[in-house]
C-alpha cells in the first residue's frame, strides 16, 4: 500500500436504498445501538447532526483497539444519495495528511440497493501507527452490513 490511494467496497444490501441513506443522512446518532461491538458513542462536537460543516466525536474499535476520532461533512448529494466525510484527531492526524470516506447508496432493481464505500487517503509515511486503511474499509463495509441487518428485521 502506498502513501497515498483510493479503496472502494460495494455491499449488496436487503434495505431500500433510501431508508439506508437516511440513516447516514439524519440518524447518525443510532450507529452506537446499531453497531455497538464496534461503535461505542456518537457525539456532536460542533454543528449539528445533518449540514456540511458539522463535526461529530466517536469512540470505536478497530484492529483490537478502542481508539477515537472525529469526522467532519464535507459534502453532501442527496439526489445522488452520497456524503463525504473528513476522518481526523490525535492518531488520525499524527499518521495521515488527508483520511476520507465516502458513502453512496443506489437502488438496485428488484429491491434493495448498493453501498459504495471508498476510502481515500494520504500518509505522512509508509508505517504507521494508527488502522490501516484497509482496516478503515473493513470496518465501514462491517457497520453497513450492521445497519442493513438492522434494518431489514424491523417490521
Amino acid at each position: 500500500m502506498g502513501l497515498s490511494g483510493k479503496l472502494e467496497s460495494e455491499v449488496e444490501i436487503k434495505t431500500n436504498a433510501s431508508v439506508f441513506y437516511n440513516i447516514f443522512r439524519k440518524q447518525l446518532h443510532e450507529i452506537p445501538k446499531i453497531s455497538g461491538d464496534k461503535v461505542h458513542r456518537a457525539q456532536l462536537h460542533q454543528g449539528d447532526w445533518e449540514t456540511i460543516g458539522s463535526v461529530k466525536h466517536w469512540d470505536y474499535t478497530i484492529e483490537g483497539k478502542k481508539t477515537s476520532l472525529k469526522e467532519k461533512v464535507e459534502a453532501i448529494d442527496d439526489e445522488n444519495k452520497s456524503i463525504t466525510y473528513s476522518l481526523f484527531g490525535e492518531e488520525i492526524s499524527a499518521n495521515y495528511k488527508t483520511l476520507k470516506s465516502t458513502i453512496k447508496v443506489s437502488e438496485k432493481r428488484g429491491g434493495g440497493g448498493i453501498v459504495k464505500f471508498t476510502v481515500e487517503y494520504e500518509k505522512h509515511k509508509e508505517n504507521i501507527t494508527a488502522a490501516s486503511p484497509q482496516s478503515y474499509l473493513d470496518f465501514g463495509i462491517k457497520v453497513i452490513q450492521d445497519i442493513d441487518a438492522h434494518l431489514s428485521t424491523k417490521p
